[in-house]
């Protein structure tokens, strides 16, 4: 969970100071990503494959709930 501080801070950022941020966190973080035998690589793969899946049907789900509601 976020301080408040960073929150704000966040909101204040333009566009293009949130996109440079959002960038730099993903430069920083690829790596651990290869990190590990193949198989861990792989399993952490999976998870984040089943992990994107779950968000999608949940999205799907609830913008299917608001369109049979109207």
């Amino acid at each position: 969970m976020l301080s408040p501080e960073t929150l704000e801070r966040y909101r204040q950022m333009t566009n293009m100071e949130r996109l440079k941020l959002s960038l730099k966190m993903t430069d920083e973080s690829i790596p651990a990503l290869f990190r590990g035998t193949p198989e861990q690589v792989a399993r952490r793969f999976e998870q984040i494959r089943q992990e994107n899946d779950e968000r999608n049907f949940n999205m799907l789900t609830a913008i299917a709930r608001t369109r049979k509601s109207s």
